[in-house]
């Protein structure tokens, strides 16, 4: 089954405490990290931790009472998601992040974990990104898993109330981890442009 497309984005070891941050005790979340580009064999970014980054994401914003979910983080390469990006939001290009819904199937019935969709990365623009940004690129990864989860999740930013929202879920996940606010620079520059 393909999942329909979700929510999207352009936009740290394992182990870090997620203290403050809601988790019902029936909520889990099963994590598969599928590498279909080697690149990312080549990169500090480990399945370790985009597991814990999308098992917080989750903790932070499922409803009570949620039950055991899947989701799958598929790290790919520029040409596969320039391929995903076109068929699904017809823009030519890659982009760093994108997420895809699932629809809930027979499984969830039968009392195995509900899929709730993938996360898809693409290795060199997330690389760039990093770089560009001078951020260490697992903090980079990390926070567009969070992101992606959460648009699974319901979550979106496609006007301010919502985006301001989504956003302070994502800086509370990630202080949690020891990363740095990534908004706060854009923040920083809105006010100076305000200013003048």
């Amino acid at each position: 089954m393909r999942p329909l497309p979700g929510a999207v984005s352009s936009m740290a070891d394992p182990g870090p405490s997620r203290s403050g941050l809601p988790n019902g005790p029936s909520a889990t979340l099963e994590v598969d990290v599928l590498r279909k580009s080697a690149l990312w064999d080549r990169t500090p970014v480990s399945d370790a931790m985009l597991a814990d980054a999308a098992r917080a994401a989750f903790a932070a914003a499922c409803p009570p009472g949620a039950g055991a979910s899947a989701v799958t983080i598929v790290l790919a390469d520029d040409a596969e998601m320039r391929a995903l990006n076109r068929t699904w939001r017809g823009k030519d290009a890659p982009t760093n992040v994108l997420s895809f819904s699932a629809i809930p199937g027979p499984l969830a019935q039968l009392g195995e974990p509900c899929l709730i969709g993938e996360v898809v990365l693409a290795c060199e623009t997330v690389m760039e990104e990093a770089r560009a940004d001078c951020i260490a690129l697992t903090d980079h990864a990390v926070h567009l898993v969070v992101h992606g989860v959460l648009h699974l999740q319901g979550f979106e930013h496609d006007d301010e109330a919502h985006a301001e929202r989504m956003e302070n879920l994502e800086r509370k996940i990630l202080a949690s981890f020891g990363i740095a606010d990534p908004y706060a620079e854009a923040e920083e520059e809105e006010v100076a442009e305000m200013a003048r």
